[in-house]
């Protein structure tokens, strides 16, 4: 979701509350942060992450249309110490041609095993599959279920499991129970599968499917004192999601704004978390690269 300027600013100049400000206990242990920075006029608004098995390739996609790639360098803790893009590219619309305004706002990301990537656009509900980074968009759409998704906090995450099925599900559309609905790509169409639960304020901003097959959602709430973020996980069974488990709160302003996610297994056996934030091309904001560990 793009933040207005005017809230931005706000959210930035609060003083943050203290980390040890949290809902319960965390189970998951921050490694590291590294603030990643890059003069070029279209580096910014990252709201989506992929990284590689060994956690130091990353795709990443902004909420502007731009995709890129980067090497990430890593200490021997595995905290990242340096991020270098290697290639980046606008992405096109069904015709070829690129996107502004609405239609242009992309928001979640998913890379297949080959290499073709998904992307899920809010404003213009849908999703679309690339079979390169600058070929045109095929457009997998279904306007009748994504009729009524709220044109700002629709479909903001994106993620595929093992079996190469897609997951979408938006940041503010409920379905009549108040649920978060899930949807799921099945013979080209999309269908709703299962619901996850809505807590307080957080909303859906990102996910991904971890080595373990589990479904990992990052959700965010703005306050007046900053972004706070939350993950949450739930194992998907042939009737809908497991148990859930809440790893991570954070406290008011102790990250940035953060919205994409991806889940891997380092090379000391660790389940870990990396989530990247959306600095809205504010300079009071920044581009934030956060590594928690996860407990199994």
């Amino acid at each position: 979701m793009r933040l207005g300027p005017a809230l931005a600013v706000i959210l930035l100049l609060c003083t943050a509350c203290d980390a040890s400000d949290q809902d319960g206990a965390d189970r998951a242990h921050l490694l590291g942060s590294y603030t990643w920075q890059q003069a070029d006029p279209w580096f910014g608004g990252l709201s989506a992450l992929e990284l590689s098995d060994d956690g130091l390739s990353a795709t990443v996609l902004s909420d502007r249309t731009v995709l890129m790639t980067a090497r990430l360098s890593r200490d021997a803790e595995g905290r990242i110490v340096a991020a270098q893009t290697s290639g980046h590219w606008r992405l096109r619309s069904s015709t070829g041609h690129p996107m502004k305004g609405p239609i242009g706002d992309s928001e979640g990301l998913a890379v297949a095993p080959d290499g073709t990537l998904y992307v899920s656009f809010e404003g213009v509900h849908r999703v679309a599959r690339y079979r390169r980074p600058d070929a045109a968009a095929e457009v997998l759409n279904d306007p009748q279920v994504f009729r009524g998704l709220p044109g700002n906090r629709s479909l903001e995450a994106l993620a595929i499991d093992a079996q190469g099925r897609l997951y979408t599900l938006p940041e503010g559309g409920r379905d009549a129970k108040g649920q978060i609905p899930v949807y799921r790509l099945e013979n080209g169409r999309w269908r709703e599968v299962f619901t996850l639960p809505p807590r307080g304020r957080f909303l859906p901003v990102g996910a991904d499917f971890g080595p373990d097959g589990r479904l990992y959602v990052l959700e965010r709430a703005v306050t007046l004192l900053g972004f706070r973020s939350r993950l949450r996980r739930w194992s998907i069974e042939a009737d809908g999601p497991g148990q859930e488990e809440t790893l991570l709160t954070t406290a008011p302003g102790m990250h940035d704004n953060l919205e994409g996610v991806s889940i891997w297994r380092d090379g000391k056996g660790r389940l870990r978390a990396t989530m990247v934030s959306d600095d809205n091309f504010l300079r009071l904001q920044r581009t934030e690269l956060v590594d928690y560990v996860l407990p199994d």
